[in-house]
């Protein structure tokens, strides 16, 4: 049997599963009011999220994604389980800005938007630079910024002025391990990038950017992603999808436009909130030097 790997953390414990303090019963967590907006909101990652905001009690929710029956089976679920949750259910292809432009307008209305929880992605070829079809590797990386820049110019139009994009990346963006999913890692760290900027002309919404576990989801299991990555533990999809809540609460504000995993204990990255607010820590740049921009 492989060892199982172990990641470097800036907390002593590391979770599989839903913290104690990402909860949605938990007081401080409620999302009464608010109005979330979940792409790839019909399976995986992004539907079980989406879960765990109605239970918080949300008062709308918007599932987006390519597939109708995974967005209406979600959509049954909330509604017999959390009653008195709206949910609106859009068949969208994020690679297309007008299936996105009309998604997001329908949604908000005449209102604003809330929460964004951006969960949908593409994962590519599984080969290397060296053995990739190059027309499939590009296209990939195209269609995951694609889905980003109509998603990013889409909420930014209808989101409330102190709205939350939590972005489901990946370690893909900063780690590797061996060269399978090549164009999957651009494509991350490219939309890691493409989000981070929109934080300095919107300094007013909050943007995370989340590695959410190893979590086996259709997509993970149709590519054989986890698979890839010998003598590594999955995860619970409850762990990213409570995470995902606690960080639209006001309690994880010190996180904005950081580089998270959810495996990371809640509690003890409280605990260093002011090191990291302030500082460059679990923030992605030049390694080895803060290179902090100055007048």
């Amino acid at each position: 049997m492989a060892q199982a790997l172990t990641f470097p953390s800036p907390t002593k414990k590391w979770h599989h599963k839903a913290q104690p303090s990402t909860l949605p019963t938990r007081h401080g967590l409620s999302s009464k009011g608010k109005s979330v907006i979940v792409t790839g909101g019909g399976t995986g990652i992004g539907g079980e999220t989406a879960r765990y905001f109605a239970e918080a009690g949300a008062s709308r929710i918007a599932l987006l994604g390519r597939r109708t029956q995974p967005l209406l089976d979600n959509k049954a679920f909330i509604e017999e389980k959390f009653p008195g949750v709206e949910v609106i259910t859009v068949s969208t292809d994020i690679t297309k800005k007008s299936d996105v432009d009309a998604a997001f307008s329908q949604f908000a209305g005449n209102g604003k938007i809330n929460v964004l929880v951006h969960s949908a992605a593409v994962i590519g070829p599984k080969e290397g630079v060296a053995d990739a079809d190059g027309d499939s590797y590009l296209e990939a990386i195209q269609e995951n910024i694609a889905g980003a820049l109509w998603v990013a110019q889409a909420f930014l139009r209808h989101a409330a002025p102190d709205a939350v994009a939590i972005i489901i990346n990946s370690w893909a963006a900063h780690l590797s391990l061996n060269d399978v999913f090549s164009s999957y890692c651009v494509a991350k760290l490219a939309v890691y990038r493409l989000w981070d900027t929109i934080t300095i002309s919107n300094p007013s919404l909050s943007v995370f950017h989340t590695q959410p576990g190893v979590v086996l989801t259709e997509m993970n299991l149709r590519a054989g992603g986890a698979a890839s990555f010998e003598g590594i533990k999955t995860d619970d999809v409850s762990l990213p999808a409570s995470f995902n809540l606690w960080l639209a609460s006001p309690e994880a504000r010190f996180l904005r436009g950081k580089f998270v995993w959810c495996n990371w204990d809640v509690e003890e990255l409280k605990a260093q909130a002011k090191e990291i607010e302030e500082g460059t820590k679990l923030s992605i740049g030049l390694m080895g030097w803060p290179f902090d921009y100055v007048n």
